[in-house]
C-alpha cells in the first residue's frame, strides 16, 4: 500500500511508458484517455487525480458483479484462512465443488470442468480436446472473432492478433467462414475434416454482431451432421449477461463445450473453465495429466468462482437483468431518435449491448466525450463504428438514469467533434 501511495499519476504513465506497454501507454493518450485506475468499488471507478466514471466496459464482463463485490471479498478473506493455490496434481474438495455446479449450471450433456487461470488458456484446451475426440486437426472459426491471445486461441481469432507473432496457423488448418453464413460454414464443414468450429454466441470484439434467426441452431445440425463439435465461447456472454445463464441458452443449442471466463473471477481472483461432453473429456480417462495447468483451479478462485454461480443464479439478479435491460433500451433508443444519422442502431442481448455510430470511427468520438463525462466504454476493436456498451448485472435505476444522461450529453458533443 505504501508503495501505491508513492505513485503519482504521471509518474505511473511515465513508467508504463518505459517499463510496461508503451505502444498501449501511447495509444491512450493520443485518444485522449490518459486513464490510470485508483479507486474502485461497485459500478464505478476513480481516476489517479480523483474524477469518478461509470464503468460500461467492465474489462468484458470480468465486474458483472460489480468491482469489489463485499461477498465475493468475504469469500476470498475467509479462504485465505484456510487454502492457498493447493496443488493441481491431487483431487481437491473446492475443485470438486466447482465442477460439480458447473455441470449443474451448462446445457445438458457437459460434464467434466478442466479448469484453467484465463479465457485464452480455457479456449486452448477446449481447441484441443475437440481434435481428441474428433481426431481430426482442421479448426473452423468465425471471420473477425476473438478467443484470447495464447496458442491456438490467437491462431482462430482476427489476423490482426496472430500475424504479427507468426501465429495465423496453417490455412488449411484454421478456416474461417464469416458470422451469419450458413452456407459458408457448412462448404467447410461438409469436408468432414473439421474437428470444430469456435463460436462467440456474440462476437463481442467485432462489434456485437446479433445471430440471425436459425443461425446458431443450423451450426449445431451442420456439426451433428458433418461430424465436428460445438465449441461456445461465453467468456463475454455468459453468467447471466444476455438474460440467461448462458447466451447460447437463448438458442435452444446444446454445446459439446463451452468455456466461460472472465465474469467467474468475480474481479479478485483469476480463474477460466472448459465444461466438455463425455466423449470430449474422454481422454482425462486415459492420461489425466495429458494436459496441467499450475493455476487452473487455484483453490481461492475455485472458492470465488461458487461464489460467483451463487449470487449469478438468484432469482432477483435474474429479473433485474431482465429490467434494466428493457429499461435501458428505452432510454437509448429515445436518445438515437434524436439523431438517428449518427446514432443508427443498437444490438443487444440482455446487458450485452453494442451501439452503432453512422461515421466509421463514431465510437472512438463517443468513448471520448463519454470519458470526459464520467463513462468509461470502449469501441469494438475490430469495427470501431460501434461501441461496446455493456452495464452490469446488479446496476440499479438510479445509476441507469445517470448512465442515459450522460450517454445523451456525450453523443450529441461527438457529433461536433466530427
Amino acid at each position: 500500500m505504501a508503495i501505491v501511495k508513492n505513485f503519482s499519476k504521471a509518474s505511473t504513465i511515465e513508467k508504463s511508458m518505459k517499463w510496461w506497454n508503451p505502444g498501449k501507454t501511447r495509444q491512450w493518450q493520443l485518444d485522449g484517455v490518459d486513464l490510470v485506475i485508483g479507486k474502485r468499488e461497485g459500478y464505478y471507478f476513480y481516476d489517479m487525480n480523483g474524477k469518478r466514471l461509470m464503468d460500461v466496459h467492465l474489462n468484458g464482463g470480468t465486474y458483472n458483479l460489480g468491482h469489489r463485490n463485499p461477498e465475493i471479498i468475504e469469500t476470498l478473506t475467509e479462504g485465505l484462512k484456510e487454502f492457498d493455490i493447493g496443488n493441481h496434481h491431487f483431487p481437491s474438495m473446492v475443485r470438486a465443488e466447482l465442477s460439480e455446479k458447473l455441470a449443474e449450471a451448462t446445457p445438458e450433456g457437459l460434464t467434466y470442468s478442466i479448469l484453467a487461470s484465463g479465457g485464452g488458456e480455457a479456449v486452448d484446451v477446449a481447441l484441443k480436446c475437440a481434435r481428441y475426440a474428433t481426431k481430426r486437426k482442421k479448426i473452423v472459426s468465425i471471420r473477425f472473432g476473438y478467443h484470447g491471445h495464447t496458442g491456438l486461441a490467437v491462431a482462430v481469432g482476427n489476423e490482426r492478433y496472430s500475424r504479427r507473432f507468426l501465429s495465423e496457423g496453417d490455412p488449411e488448418l484454421f478456416v474461417q467462414v464469416p458470422f451469419n453464413d450458413l452456407e459458408a460454414a457448412e462448404k467447410e464443414l461438409s469436408k468432414g475434416d473439421a474437428a470444430c468450429i469456435i463460436v462467440e454466441t456474440v462476437p463481442a470484439t467485432y462489434g456485437f454482431l446479433m445471430p440471425e434467426p436459425g443461425y446458431l441452431e443450423g451450426l449445431k445440425k451442420l456439426c451433428e451432421r458433418y461430424g465436428s463439435l460445438y465449441i461456445a465461447d461465453e467468456v463475454q456472454t455468459g453468467l447471466m449477461r444476455t438474460g440467461k445463464m448462458w447466451g447460447i441458452e437463448h438458442f435452444d443449442v446444446r454445446p459439446d463445450i463451452l468455456v466461460t471466463s472472465k465474469g467467474l473471477s468475480g474481479g479478485i481472483y483469476p480463474i477460466a473453465a472448459t465444461i466438455v461432453s463425455e466423449r470430449a473429456g474422454q481422454w482425462m480417462l486415459e492420461d489425466g495429466s495429458a494436459h496441467i495447468s499450475t493455476f487452473g483451479g487455484a483453490e481461492l478462485g475455485c472458492l470465488v468462482a461458487l461464489k460467483v454461480l451463487e449470487i449469478t443464479q438468484r432469482e432477483e439478479v435474474r429479473r433485474n437483468v431482465a429490467s434494466i435491460s428493457r429499461y435501458l433500451r428505452d432510454g437509448l433508443e429515445s436518445i438515437r431518435r434524436q439523431v438517428p444519422d449518427f446514432f443508427i442502431d443498437i444490438r443487444q442481448m440482455g446487458v450485452v449491448m453494442g451501439l452503432v455510430f453512422g461515421h466509421p470511427e463514431g465510437a472512438k468520438y463517443v468513448m471520448r466525450t463519454l470519458y470526459e463525462n464520467g463513462v468509461w466504454a470502449i469501441y469494438s476493436m475490430l469495427d470501431p463504428r460501434v461501441l461496446q456498451f455493456k452495464p452490469g448485472l446488479l446496476c440499479d435505476k438510479a445509476y441507469c438514469d445517470e448512465l442515459l444522461s450522460r450517454v445523451e450529453t456525450s453523443v450529441k458533443q461527438a457529433i461536433k467533434l466530427i
